[in-house]
């Protein structure tokens, strides 16, 4: 039984969260208080094996505690609370610095709340299972002439990290993970992933190298087309450009921009993974990938949150597999190993 403690000066969200949590025959909720200072008295005394923890608290915030966890003899994984907005996701990002093992993104308007409890709890019984990854060094396998790219958006996140946890540390592509997200908090979650992920993981910035075992998160705001140029000695590499153009299936990035670009440059040296998310973005992009000679899979329907986009992608004919979520790491790597060039 995952003990849980819960750290919200919001009683609604108290409450709401306490009601999710209990459905759940794996989570004991051990505790609710509202503030840090409260918090910090009964870390040590109730022995929580997870915490979720606001931001903005009275008295103490969420930042403050997790500055004052080090001295507790007991230390619960710790799964920050972050409200839709450009400080939040400045304070999530300091959060993840200073210790806590993940983040979760809170709606403001009330009645959304109760659309994020299979999220929640799903976070929880994954935190108890990753732990930090051991790095591998990279530095010497130079420009990527291999492309894996990844299609992401609601109910994507728990599946990245079991991808990514679990990701050959030997594989010999670039990676790039387009996921849906609000503006500001991509900088986290690469952070969050850098942590779980064996390969250096970063936020894209416009002009990034592709190399060969680093993974780019795509920056949320701007689109991120996968470009060429040329080396100083004439070979050819990818690389990552930022475009303000407007939104594409009213969202920036959007996967089909970042997976049509890509297959213009990588060719058929290219694999599109299409992870749960809804509507039609991916449809397009799969397509691409499909039409230049690259390989698409599609994580299986059960693993799902969702499956708007596989989907668009299936009725232009553009999957080649549909791949159980916890084959997706190995088979990647089989797939990239294959690849000529």
């Amino acid at each position: 039984m995952i003990r849980v403690l819960i750290v919200d000066d919001s009683i609604f969200i108290r409450t709401i969260l306490k009601d999710f949590l209990s459905k759940s025959p794996d989570i004991e909720v051990v505790g609710t208080v509202s503030d840090g200072v409260e918090a910090l008295s009964l870390i040590d005394d109730l022995k929580p094996d997870v915490m979720t923890l606001d931001i903005e608290m009275p008295r103490m915030t969420g930042i403050d505690l997790l500055r004052k966890m080090p001295d507790l003899s007991h230390r619960p994984k710790v799964l920050m609370l972050s409200s839709l907005t450009s400080k939040d996701a400045s304070h999530t990002r300091t959060a993840l610095a200073l210790g806590a093992d993940d983040f979760m993104l809170k709606p403001q308007e009330i009645f959304r709340v109760r659309g994020i409890q299979e999220e929640l709890v799903a976070k929880i019984l994954h935190l108890i299972h990753i732990g930090p990854a051991v790095k591998q060094d990279v530095s010497s396998r130079g420009l990527a002439r291999r492309l894996l790219i990844f299609g992401s958006s609601a109910g994507g996140l728990q599946q990245l990290d079991l991808i990514l946890s679990t990701i050959s540390p030997d594989l010999d592509a670039a990676v790039v993970i387009t996921q849906h997200m609000p503006e500001g908090f991509t900088a986290a979650l690469a952070d969050r992933f850098n942590r779980i992920c064996p390969l250096p993981v970063k936020e894209s910035e416009s002009g990034c190298i592709l190399n060969a075992g680093e993974v780019v998160i795509s920056r949320s705001g701007v689109h991120s087309i996968v470009s060429t140029f040329l080396t100083r000695d004439g070979h050819s590499g990818g690389k990552i450009v930022h475009s303000t153009a407007p939104p594409v299936h009213a969202v920036r990035p959007a996967i089909d921009v970042t997976f049509s670009t890509a297959a213009k440059i990588f060719g058929g040296r290219t694999l599109a993974v299409i992870l749960s998310g809804m509507g039609n973005d991916c449809g397009d992009g799969a397509a691409a990938v499909k039409a230049a000679g690259g390989q698409v899979f599609a994580c299986s329907e059960e693993d799902c949150l969702v499956y708007g986009m596989a989907r668009s992608a299936m009725k232009k004919n553009s999957v080649d597999r549909v791949v159980p979520l916890r084959r997706i790491p190995d088979e990647v790597q089989r797939a990239i190993t294959a690849m000529e060039g």
